[in-house]
């Protein structure tokens, strides 16, 4: 019979025993299964402190890591793990403010109105005269980085995606929540805003197509009692320029995309789940480019979902097969998965953002569920998904709910680097079997929502 370790491969790990049910930490302390540690927390630091001050998403570039800030964002050299330190903070006010890397360019989102587009701008509730989309900032010096210009985008920016390309570099901008009340979010807003950014001249930035991705207007939600979206944009994009292909996390939509143009992306498949997804968030795919984990953001992030209430098919990840080939590929669900552990009513908790750990002939993914923790998971068989470590701390209250928790856990040569809302960065690490080898997989460069391929 030929088995895994015939072929060199690591066998299944047992799942990860979670704690007894009902046995919830204490408010910050940290549990974890046996082969997870945390091995340095650097602090949120003045003047992004405060308890609105969010720590968002993370891209990576050599020995750095960029974190992004409700409030800005921030450098850390992370040339040894286990004492990262900060080496530059920019105030820059603008939500979600989550970040990309390319070169000595660094991308920000703004999704929420601001009266105008420089990082002394204030928030303004007037619905004409406002400012959202992306800033674009000269990072060369990381000690230093100086802002260079913005592009508006309809709707804002709440999540961007970098398309690589010869000379220049493209970001398909995702944003929903259109009214009839403000000037630049009309609906239907049924599209995605593609920027262009010429390297050489990343001033020139400007909105170079607007795709429509819905013509049919999507799905159109279920109301209240289900709390399913309709899906009025896109939340988050993941691309896989190797493959050619993206998939869009939509609201009340999941969607696989012919990318190989990267001006006129195309829809070649579509798939909705209303009876388990209420909002899809983002998506991650296999190395192989043959599954896709969709994440269902019940709640939007602010809700303890974790329970047993809640059960374990809502607010978890979706696992999808991409069958068939071309334009003729399709999207047939496996299974899901959630985390097994219960958690506090004080927690917000829901699947969230996450990467792929690189390992040899397996689908490992290291993924963020706020104040759920960190979770190592396997969906080799995309059936049958297993928890192989995990790493939390306690709820930050054990009277009233405090948004909190990690927004981003990602792996970056051979550790896992988390942001947490209100902690800070973390980074951890993990020794098991499974994962074994990961480590000599290097990249210079990481956005994670610019899905690289590796050998293993």
């Amino acid at each position: 019979m030929l088995t895994l370790a015939g072929l060199g491969l690591a066998t299944p790990a047992t799942a990860a025993p979670p704690p007894d049910a009902g046995e919830i930490p204490g408010v910050d302390e940290i549990v974890s299964s046996k082969n997870m540690r945390q091995i340095a927390n650097i602090p949120k630091q003045p003047p992004f402190e405060g308890v609105n001050s969010f720590g968002t998403d993370i891209a990576f570039q050599g020995d750095l890591a960029y974190v992004g800030n409700y409030d800005g964002f921030v450098v850390y050299d992370i040339a040894n793990p286990r004492q990262p330190e900060i080496v530059s903070q920019v105030l820059c006010p603008g939500s979600q403010n989550d970040v990309s890397i390319a070169g000595d360019l660094l991308f920000l989102s703004t999704d929420s109105r601001r009266s105008d587009n420089t990082c002394t701008s204030t928030a303004t509730e007037d619905p004409v005269n406002y400012w959202e989309g992306i800033k674009v900032f000269d990072v060369s010096d990381p000690a230093s980085p100086q802002y260079v210009t913005a592009v508006e985008t309809d709707c804002g920016s709440h999540t961007h995606t970098l398309v690589p390309a010869k000379d220049r570099v493209y970001l398909y901008v995702s944003s929903y929540s259109p009214s009839p009340q403000l000037a630049d979010c009309q609906p239907p807003h049924d599209k995605i805003s593609i920027v262009e950014v010429p390297l050489s001249d990343p001033a020139s930035a400007h909105v170079a197509a607007e795709p429509v991705l819905f013509p049919d207007g999507g799905n159109p939600g279920s109301g209240t009692e289900t709390g399913i979206r309709a899906t009025t944009g896109c939340h988050d994009i993941t691309v896989y320029p190797s493959k050619g292909l993206a998939a869009g996390a939509c609201m009340g939509d999941g969607v696989l995309m012919d990318i190989s143009d990267p001006l006129a992306p195309r829809v070649i498949e579509r798939v909705q789940d209303d009876e388990n997804f209420a909002f899809w968030h983002s998506a991650t795919f296999n190395n192989d480019g043959t599954k896709v984990v969709f994440t269902d953001e019940l709640g939007g992030g602010g809700a303890p979902t974790c329970n047993p209430a809640i059960g374990p098919t809502r607010g978890a990840d979706g696992i999808y097969d991409i069958v068939g080939k071309g334009d003729d590929r399709s999207l047939e669900f496996r299974s899901y998965f959630k985390i097994p552990r219960a958690q506090a009513d004080t927690e917000n908790c829901v699947a969230h953002n996450g990467s792929l750990i690189p390992v040899k002939g397996r689908d490992i993914m290291v993924q963020a569920w706020y104040q759920g923790g960190v979770s190592v998971w396997d969906f080799t068989d995309s059936a049958n998904p297993v928890e192989i470590g995990y790493w939390e701390r306690g709820p930050l209250s054990a009277e009233e709910l405090v948004l909190g928790g990690s927004w981003s856990a990602y792996w970056y040569n051979g550790h896992i680097y988390s942001s947490d809302i209100q902690k800070g960065l973390d980074v951890l690490e993990i020794r098991d079997p499974l994962v074994a080898g990961a480590d000599r997989v290097k990249f210079d460069e990481l956005n994670v929502q610019t899905q690289p391929s590796y050998r293993g």
